[in-house]
């Protein structure tokens, strides 16, 4: 059982920057390939970022690639993402989740665990 807490969303304007966290519990995080999605009102989640357990490969959807970093710290249970040259398209509430898997989900249904999310909100 793995239970996951966002932290780090909040009000920025266009073309600023925020780091996401998320919180894992228990002692075999660093098991889980970690993700991240966002859902936008009236819009269908959607995958942002991925890592592997590992943190040696990640994947990000197109529309945040080059402008967000997602990594890892296995010590600190932490997964983060780094966002920066905001966007108001990317006002949304992130999600992070979690899946005890030697590959990369990118899909949601892939993940066993989720967080209970964090709002992010670009203003322009």
């Amino acid at each position: 059982q793995v239970q996951l807490v966002e932290s780090g969303g909040g009000l920025v304007q266009a073309g600023g920057s925020l780091r996401l966290s998320c919180a894992a519990s228990g002692r075999t995080f660093g098991s889980y390939a970690m993700g991240w999605f966002r859902q936008a009102p009236g819009n269908e989640r959607e995958f942002v970022a991925a890592i592997r357990w590992s943190g040696d490969n990640t994947y990000y959807a197109d529309s945040v690639k080059g402008r967000f970093t997602i990594s890892r710290d296995n010590a600190k249970n932490t997964v983060y993402l780094q966002m920066n040259s905001l966007k108001p398209e990317d006002t949304a509430v992130y999600y992070c989740a979690a899946e005890r898997s030697d590959y990369v989900p990118r899909e949601q249904s892939e993940y066993d665990y989720w967080g209970q999310g964090t709002q992010v909100t670009v203003s322009s």
